[in-house]
This record gives C-alpha cells, structure tokens and sequence, in this order.
C-alpha cells in the first residue's frame, strides 16, 4: 500500500475513504417517465431566456457582483446598468432575428453503483451494460465527515430495484458566426456582448433542460420554483459536469458523447483536449437522489490514481495528467 502523502494534506488510503462514504436516505428511485435518448431541436429562445443568469455577464467585464444587487454598487453600478441595457436591447435582436439556435439531447437510464463507479444499463431493460462511468472520493481526512463521491448518490446493485442516472449536452449555436459579424465591423464590445450572451443562453438551457428531466423523473411535475429559486438550485438532484470539481476529469465527457451520440444528434464536438465546440454549450450527469449535493474532491492521493487509472484503463501516466490539478504528491 501507497504512503497516505504529504502530512499536511492528512489523506487516509482509499479503501479507508470508501469505507466511511456517504450513506443517503432510503428512497425508492422513480422510473422515469421516458428512459433512453432523447432529443431537443430549436427549443424557443424566448423561453429559454427567462432562465438566465445575468450575475456571470457582469464577471465578463471583471465587475464583481451579483444581478440585480450590483446596480446598487457605489463604484461600478452605473457601468452595470449600461451593461445590461445592452444585453438586453442585444438579446431581444437575438430573439426576434433568430440568431442563436438551441439543441439538447438527454439520457436516462438504468443504473446502480459498484463502489466509485456507476454502471448505467441499456434502456431497453435487457440487462446489458451500457456504460461505466468513472468517478473520483474526497480523500482527505475530513475528520468525521463522510469521504463523498458521486457514485454514492446511485443505489448499489445490492439494493432491489434498479436506480438511474442521467446524462446531457446542450449547444447553443450561431454565436462565433453572430460575433464574427460584429469583429467584422471593428465592433469589438458588441463581438463580446454577443459571445457572453451565447455563453448564457446555454447555461440557461441547461437549467430549462434540468427541470423538464426533473419532470420527466416524476419527482419534479409538481414544482413550482420562481427563476430565482431555479438559479440558487433550490430543487432536488444535481447535474454536475466533468471537469467540474465534483469530476474533475475531463476524459468522461468522451462516455456522455459515447452513450448520447451526441455529436451526431446536435453536432457539438469535442476536441482533443475534451474541450466543447461550439464553446457555448454545457454537458454533464443528472443524479436525482434527494440528499445529492455538490462537493469538491479536491487533492488526491497516488493510491487512488492508480485504482482510478485501473478502472479507466489509462496509463497511470495518462491519470496524472488528466488529474493534475488534484494530485496531492
């Protein structure tokens, strides 16, 4: 067995952060009403526009603060307002000229857990393995609390009754051609307007796409959350995506493109590097479990990389690069 690290760090091994992982509630998983793959093709844009989240446009022009708070702000409000009045003139030409075009596939399917690992199974209810996605446990010594991962929120195969996980990517497409437009003209701000409200429209289809899965699921029919309640995520299950602290690994995104195929049903790519192209888009997970919540890994241990790099069937050179921002030796 590895050395458990750096003291400082205090990592336990990883047979020790498993045994002290996180053990939800009881709960008999919903069957969704639709399971499969399933696919969204120009959703309205003046719908998805309702759920946007205007905070992130302010950070574009690194003007700290929160919508509608920051208008308030004695030393950059007045900016922030100009800011949003051209947003908003910028997107309702958006809207009314069609610029933008959003697309969304979804899956959902039959899963259950195997440690950190959570196995998603054929819709078609034959049994056969679809896919196996790999996740990473907190490995700190979190000192009485549970060493989380994401794998904990699907039921383990030993339990009756089969669970399930979700999967999405959406795009939202014409952004680069709308902003070339403008660079084309010298108009650089309008070039980056245009390119921070693409970058919003698919955050908020993301968060339209999530709550017609919630509905889908059955537990989400009867919600009733404003768009604020929906922005601060006040409703049950999560959708992280890979990359993102909970994930950190990039490399699953390639299992989501697999499973959804979704290049072929939306036409958003991945590049060598995993990165989303066009870049206006989201991808990730839906876990519905009602005590499912957002964590960081953060730094890990070289006992888990190399069981990581095992189950992914990577190099344990090709784990540490991919992981490089968590390795905690």
């Amino acid at each position: 067995m590895f050395a458990a690290g750096r003291d400082e760090l205090k990592f336990i091994t990883i047979e020790e952060a498993r045994e002290r992982r996180m053990e939800p509630s009881k709960v008999t998983a919903e069957r969704p009403d639709r399971v499969g793959v399933h696919v969204m093709r120009d959703i309205p844009l003046d719908i998805v526009a309702q759920y946007i989240d205007w905070s992130p446009l302010f950070w574009t022009w690194e003007l700290k603060g929160s919508y509608p708070s920051i208008f308030d702000n004695a030393t950059f409000g007045e900016q922030a307002k100009e800011i949003y009045t051209e947003a908003k003139r910028l997107l309702a030409r958006i809207i009314e000229e069609k610029r933008f075009r959003l697309e969304a596939v979804f899956g959902l399917f039959p899963a259950h857990s195997e440690g950190d690992d959570v196995v998603a199974f054929e819709a078609d209810g034959s049994g056969g393995e679809l896919e196996r996605f790999c996740f990473l446990r907190q490995q700190r010594d979190r000192e009485g609390l549970p060493n989380l991962c994401l794998s904990d929120f699907v039921s383990p195969r030993r339990d009756t009754g089969p669970d399930f996980i979700g999967a999405f990517a959406v795009v939202c497409h014409g952004v680069e051609e709308f902003a070339k437009s403008f660079e084309n003209e010298h108009d650089d701000y309008q070039s980056i307007m245009v390119k921070a409200l693409g970058d919003r429209f698919a955050e908020a289809l993301a968060e339209f796409m999530h709550k017609e899965v919630r509905a889908v699921f059955g537990y989400g029919k009867g919600e009733t959350l404003s768009i604020e309640e929906l922005i601060r995520e006040e409703y049950r299950g999560i959708r992280p995506a890979p990359g993102y602290p909970a994930c950190p690994d990039h490399t699953e995104k390639g299992k989501i493109w697999k499973v959804l195929d979704v290049e072929e049903n939306i036409g958003l790519k991945l590049t060598e590097s995993y990165a989303m192209t066009p870049a206006s888009s989201v991808s990730g997970f839906y876990f519905a479990h009602p005590d499912a919540k957002y964590f960081n890994v953060g730094k890990i241990d070289k006992d888990q990389v190399f069981d990581y790099a095992k189950r992914k069937g990577m190099s344990i050179e090709e784990a540490e690069r991919w992981l490089a921002p968590n390795l905690g030796y």
